[in-house]
């Protein structure tokens, strides 16, 4: 497996640029108590680049997700008794799905019957890209079959935890204390990029393997997985392959929680201000790469 240390390099956008050269972003997600999740996510994909970001989400939480950011596009989504999203919404999201040229699910979705379904409606659409989080992972891990059913181009995101709840629902071995090797095995596994986050986050697709160099302890705060879905959703959009996305994405998701460390400090650090600090991440980077193009 080819270790890479490069961070694919990002290109300065044509003067006659239009949103849909940039992404049209679907992030299905939220549940009642559990809005804030998927806004954090649209938000994200917003500041990382993504022309045209539309939230699909509960009827319920939709007033809520709609003010957190005036800046994406709220979906309705029918909704069971208890505030999550329902089976019935799952031809509507395939319906928008195809409209969308990446589609991330999982955040604050819940693990209900229909948020289950909807996903596995997801998985088996050809020709989609789809990154997967949070709950998105823990309705694989109850459905162990899942690989077999994929045929959309798939990026799973999962902390330790979503990860060995995957690993129990595919693997008879325990799974191994190395990350990589375990990150790489699943890689095989599902034919997926896997993002293992931790410190030292681990992205493969069972060829190539990074190891990222961003990122600080005060990121250990809820919401900050939410944010970097968004940000790889959004580079995906951005024509990089799912891997490229994926490193460029927890690369940049990392350098802006440093320079929201610097301000904050690690302990009051918040998922917000990771956000707020990605304009920052962004023009560092595009400023070291073009230095060393350009000697």
């Amino acid at each position: 497996m080819d270790t890479v240390t490069d961070i694919p390099k990002l290109t300065p956008r044509p003067a006659d640029a239009h949103k849909s050269l940039f992404g049209r972003i679907l992030i299905v997600g939220g549940s009642v108590g559990m809005g804030g999740a998927c806004a954090l996510a649209g938000r994200a994909a917003l500041r990382a680049g993504a022309g045209l970001v539309r939230l699909a989400v509960p009827k319920a939480v939709l007033p809520v997700v709609a003010g957190f950011e005036p800046c994406y596009i709220t979906v309705p989504l029918t909704q069971d008794d208890a505030g999550g999203i329902a089976s019935s919404a799952a031809a509507a999201l395939c319906e928008q799905a195809a409209q969308s040229d990446v589609v991330a699910f999982g955040p604050g979705a819940g693990t209900g019957r229909g948020a289950r379904e909807v996903l596995l409606a997801l998985i088996a659409e050809p020709d989609l890209r789809l990154v997967i989080d949070a709950d998105g992972l823990n309705s694989l891990a109850k459905t162990p079959l899942w690989p077999a059913r994929r045929k959309a181009d798939v990026i799973l995101t999962p902390h330790p935890g979503e990860m060995k709840r995957l690993w129990k629902g595919l693997f008879r071995e325990p799974m191994p204390e190395d990350r990589t090797a375990a990150a790489a095995a699943m890689a095989k596994e599902t034919g997926c990029t896997v993002v293992l986050k931790g410190a030292g986050t681990v992205v493969t697709d069972a060829s190539r393997v990074y190891i990222n160099t961003t990122g600080n302890p005060g990121m250990a705060t809820a919401g900050t997985g939410d944010v970097l879905t968004g940000i790889i959703a959004a580079l995906a959009g951005q024509h990089l392959s799912n891997f490229d996305a994926a490193v460029s994405g927890v690369y940049i998701h990392g350098l802006a929680g440093d320079l929201a460390a610097d301000r904050t400090g690690q302990i009051s650090l918040i998922a917000t201000d990771i956000i707020d600090a990605l304009p920052q991440a962004f023009q560092n980077t595009l400023a070291a790469q073009y230095k060393e193009g350009n000697p």
